[in-house]
């Protein structure tokens, strides 16, 4: 059996920015976090679709965490990458970094999220996809901090299962 040649987090990683405008915040100005959970999602779909090249869809977010605020008028910034792959589905780290575009202040870390994706195919059932080619020390400990990630999640599913 060959082996299937695998993808580099870089061939799929994406910078995705935006100004943030009135329609997407309160009356305070303050950015809706709905508005900035759909461009992170956004983010993680564009990164699936381009390692696996099929339709994906979004199975999971984990530790989606809030770390600064958001208000019209920032720039708005996202950086999404794979960390780890399993045989359908993919997991994207969403990091969004804040400017405030009226201060010499340097971007912030506004956002960070990790988005499981699964691959599809024509009938709707997972596809296997393509796997990753690590390529660094970093990207190694990103893809056993996925692994460890995806294998809890299972567990903690499997004994939900159990329990009902």
């Amino acid at each position: 059996m060959c082996e299937v040649e695998g993808k580099t987090v870089a061939q799929s990683a994406i910078v995705m920015s935006a100004v943030m405008q009135p329609n997407q915040a309160n009356p305070a100005g303050n950015v809706h976090g709905g508005e900035i959970m759909k461009m992170m999602d956004n983010a993680a779909f564009v990164v699936a679709q381009r390692h696996a090249r099929t339709n994906v869809v979004t199975a999971r977010v984990d530790e989606l965490t809030f770390h600064h605020p958001i208000y019209v008028g920032n720039w708005v910034t996202c950086r999404a990458h794979l960390t780890f792959v399993g045989r359908s589905s993919m997991e994207v780290a969403v990091i969004v970094e804040v400017e405030d575009l009226y201060s010499e202040e340097t971007s912030k870390c506004a956002l960070t999220a990790y988005f499981t994706m699964v691959a599809l195919n024509a009938g709707g059932k997972p596809l296997r996809v393509t796997p990753l080619e690590i390529t660094s020390e970093t990207e190694q400990r990103y893809f056993d901090e996925g692994r460890s990630r995806y294998e809890s999640y299972k567990q903690r599913k499997h004994q939900h299962t159990e329990s009902k």
